[in-house]
């Protein structure tokens, strides 16, 4: 399964066997503005469904990063640690946090869909 899937909390998800990629959505981008500072989980650690994984900061503002599904941490993104602008660049893309070995895929059907997520997206900032 390499579809996109997507949090209210904008993360988006895409899962490849069992390892799951996770990173913030554009739209997250937009609203935080330049991100100046990225802090992800430790390889090995446990992570919960909904559960705080990271943080990002922006001249704007701070602000958790949740993970959309629950897993442990096997993999970081270090070159967004090193430079996060590269988060403002290509969220969906390179710029994504880390990656987990899921504990359940069944998690992944509660997200929501490209189409679901921009509606939401849209609605939830008028």
């Amino acid at each position: 399964m390499s579809e996109v899937k997507f949090s209210k909390e904008h993360e988006w998800v895409t899962i490849k066997d069992d390892v799951a990629t996770i990173g913030i959505t554009k739209h997250a981008t937009e609203l935080l503005g330049d991100i100046v500072f990225a802090e992800l989980p430790e390889k090995g650690t446990s992570v919960t469904k909904d559960g705080t994984a990271g943080v990002v900061e922006s001249t704007k503002a701070a602000s958790d990063v949740y993970t959309p599904i629950s897993g442990e941490v096997v993999d970081t993104n270090q070159s967004i640690v090193d430079d996060p602008s590269k988060i403002n660049n290509d969220p969906e893309g390179d710029a994504w946090f880390f990656k987990l070995k899921v504990k359940d895929l069944n998690e992944i059907n509660s997200l929501m869909s490209r189409e679901e997520y921009e509606k939401f997206a849209k609605e939830s900032t008028n």
